[in-house]
């Protein structure tokens, strides 16, 4: 599956960060009442026992092609769950999602540097101006050891986002899926018995429902960063800030304050102004071509 537009691209974008605040609510649901690596075990466990079927019916079966990139994928995902659990655990859903939502600011430079993308002045306005809603939402001031853990995660969530492109174009986003998980499943295994914590299977629904739920918000990354240039889309991850506000409010009764409402403005209208921004160039792009046509033809 492939988008073939910003527009289009960025949308995909936004139902992702959606959904994956409800991965983010079943994993503060539980709080400190599981063994963090006992959870993050969990569910790597349960995506793959959702993804092997699948990919085993399906025609190709190159599992094994690209598995240095898959491996590496897979440790910077499991380093981001463990970072995840500790920041959801500690800090309102709303602020752990704020700082969470500086990955496409993150991704900016490394694209640059690493990929060698133009970075247009709209698209580093937008995402400096969202950057900084997000300071806005968590104020420095109020930075702990909970903020730093979200800060990581939204340093994983950049490099993993980018390393996509290094994995073989003819998998499918649900092998992609698999070996990110299946991959990370030893050293997640090995960090369990080091927690030395006794085994709590009542943990393990509700780690497999924010598995399969993380797994379509990663679904719709894989898609999105394969078809259009991250510079271009990035903002659109902003989105799920939104759902983490009213997920808060009414899971948990974490009541937002003006701050809150001041720097969701301030991610929203960017993301806004980008998608106008492309809807008209592509337009007038249409209007040339046709343009062009006709000339031809007479």
């Amino acid at each position: 599956m492939k988008v073939t537009s910003v527009g289009a691209a960025m949308l995909l974008l936004i139902v992702g960060n959606l959904i994956a605040v409800l991965s983010d609510s079943l994993i503060k649901s539980v709080g400190n009442e599981v063994p963090i690596f006992q959870f993050v075990f969990f569910r790597q466990i349960s995506a793959v026992l959702f993804l092997l079927p699948v990919c085993l019916l399906t025609k190709k079966t190159h599992f094994l092609e690209g598995f240095k990139w898959h491996a590496v994928r897979a440790h910077v995902w499991l380093l981001g769950a463990i970072f995840m659990v500790l920041a959801i655990s500690s800090l309102p859903l709303a602020t752990a999602n704020a700082i969470f939502y500086a990955a496409p600011l993150i991704m900016l430079p490394l694209a640059a540097i690493f990929f060698g993308e133009q970075l247009s002045k709209q698209s580093v306005a937008a995402a400096i101006m969202g950057f900084a809603g997000v300071l806005v939402i968590i104020r420095p001031d109020q930075i702990d050891w909970a903020a730093i853990s979200a800060l990581v995660v939204a340093i994983t969530l950049a490099i993993n986002n980018l390393l996509i492109r290094k994995l073989p174009k003819n998998q499918s986003v649900m092998q992609t899926l698999l070996m990110t998980n299946l991959a990370g499943i030893p050293v997640a295994f090995l960090l369990v018995l080091i927690e030395a914590e006794p085994w709590d299977w009542s943990a393990f629904p509700v780690a497999a429902g924010s598995s399969l739920f993380i797994m379509i918000y990663a679904a719709t990354c894989v898609i999105a960063y394969r078809s259009i240039d991250s510079n271009k889309i990035a903002s659109a991850e902003y989105s799920g800030l939104i759902g983490a506000v009213f997920v808060g409010l009414i899971w948990f009764g974490e009541v937002p304050d003006i701050f809150m409402a001041i720097g969701t403005i301030m991610i929203v209208v960017p993301l806004v102004w980008l998608s106008k921004r492309e809807r008209r160039k592509k337009k007038l792009q249409a209007q040339q071509e046709r343009e062009q046509q006709e000339a031809h033809v007479t």
